[in-house]
């Protein structure tokens, strides 16, 4: 909850996509006894920043207006953007993969 609102994370198509095809890798480990991998740390990074931004939607650094790729803009209609660091470098976008009150 924020502010008394019940937040819902939902992710691009593209993003859903990667997402879900990270949850099979990490699926397949599992069941080959490895407890430990990349795709196991970044999908645990990918749901923890799905968590903190279910707490607050404003959670993370936020990027420029100069600095917002011009894709962004058209493709998902935003004028502001934050990004999470998640583990290994990469970056989770909100407004990218969205969010929903």
């Amino acid at each position: 909850m924020f502010q008394g609102k019940e937040i819902s994370v939902k992710l691009s198509k593209e993003a859903d996509n990667i997402y879900q095809e990270l949850n099979k890798i990490v699926g397949k480990e599992k069941l080959k006894g490895i407890d430990n991998s990349f795709h196991q740390t970044l999908l645990r990074s990918i749901n923890r920043a799905r968590e903190l931004l279910k707490q607050n939607p404003f959670a993370g650094d936020q990027v420029p207006k100069k600095q917002i790729p011009p894709k962004y803009i058209q493709k998902f209609d935003v004028e502001n953007v934050w990004r999470i660091e998640l583990a290994d470098r990469w970056r989770f976008y909100d407004k990218v993969f969205g969010y929903k009150h």
